[in-house]
């Protein structure tokens, strides 16, 4: 086998914990991290969070590693496991995450670079996944418009940002 990511969902708020004590143990983590607008007191602050709240990938081959130690790892609640072997994320999917990164290690929430409208977009995810068709506007800060060949007839319908790819 060969090293590939897995997926640790964590306790309550604990990704920093349980990625400090993974990394303490000598496992490759990688906690994905943005910022979000906090609206407290009648104040706006930006804060980091983690993208994905109480899950953190962790890189090991389970062939070789001593993968039975991440679940009893202080913050970390358990290994996402099929019957009794972890499953490994698809190929891709950490690298990807990674190139929206920005320089602070924050990954940037938003089109893929060199989307704009009038780009050839493909759907990621939700009811509409894997169509194609063409980004016309944003909506705001976290939907766009997106015209798709539907049944002859173009339609038009909003999604998240997060569910746009490139064509």
């Amino acid at each position: 086998m060969s090293v590939r990511w897995y997926v640790v969902h964590t306790q309550a708020q604990g990704e920093d914990r349980a990625d400090i004590n993974l990394r303490r143990q000598g496992f490759v983590t990688y906690l994905p991290r943005y910022l979000r607008a906090r609206r407290h007191a009648r104040r706006t602050e930006t804060v980091v969070r983690p993208l994905f709240p109480r899950y953190l990938f962790v890189a090991m081959d389970v062939a070789r590693d001593r993968w039975r130690a991440v679940q009893s790892t202080f913050g970390v609640s358990s290994l996402v496991v099929v019957g009794n072997d972890p499953i490994p994320l698809p190929d891709g999917v950490v690298d990807e995450i990674r190139a929206r990164e920005g320089e602070q290690g924050l990954v940037k929430l938003g089109l893929p670079a060199g989307v704009k409208p009038g780009s050839p977009v493909r759907l990621i995810d939700g009811v509409f996944a894997e169509y194609r068709g063409v980004l016309e506007r944003l909506a705001d800060d976290r939907r766009v418009t997106v015209l798709l060949n539907l049944l002859g007839r173009e339609v038009r319908v909003f999604v998240p940002v997060a569910n746009v790819g490139t064509a």
